[in-house]
């Protein structure tokens, strides 16, 4: 089985395709409040998906990195719209220290592709 890594850094790679798989590194934007940023992960990580033959409906699961969660709800509110009724992903959603001091969210992703 064939394992294909796309946009490497010589640290990481952007997306790692295996066995009809997908996998998204870590996603941020480090602009605005929780919701701007929340948001802005979430078009990034459709264009990705999109670029890579998935997209947000064959999510299979994403991990949640937030600053604090005393904004938990306000990436909840901005998640829950874009989730499709009846296409959520499993989840997990944990705090965390952040690689830069603005940076609210962290999201990573793994999809089947279509």
């Amino acid at each position: 089985m064939e394992i294909k890594r796309f946009e490497g850094t010589g640290r990481m790679s952007k997306v790692v395709e295996h066995n009809g798989t997908l996998y998204l590194s870590g996603l941020t934007n480090d602009e605005g409040d929780m919701k701007e940023q929340t948001a802005a992960v979430l078009a990034k990580a459709e264009t990705i998906l999109n670029q890579y033959g998935s997209d947000k409906n064959h999510i299979l699961s994403a991990t949640i990195y937030v600053k604090d969660m005393a904004l938990f709800a306000d990436m909840n509110s901005v998640w829950d719209a874009w989730v499709e009724n009846g296409n959520e992903p499993a989840r997990a959603c944990v705090e965390a220290k952040m690689a830069r001091e603005n940076l609210l969210v962290e999201i990573s992703i793994v999809a089947a592709k279509k």
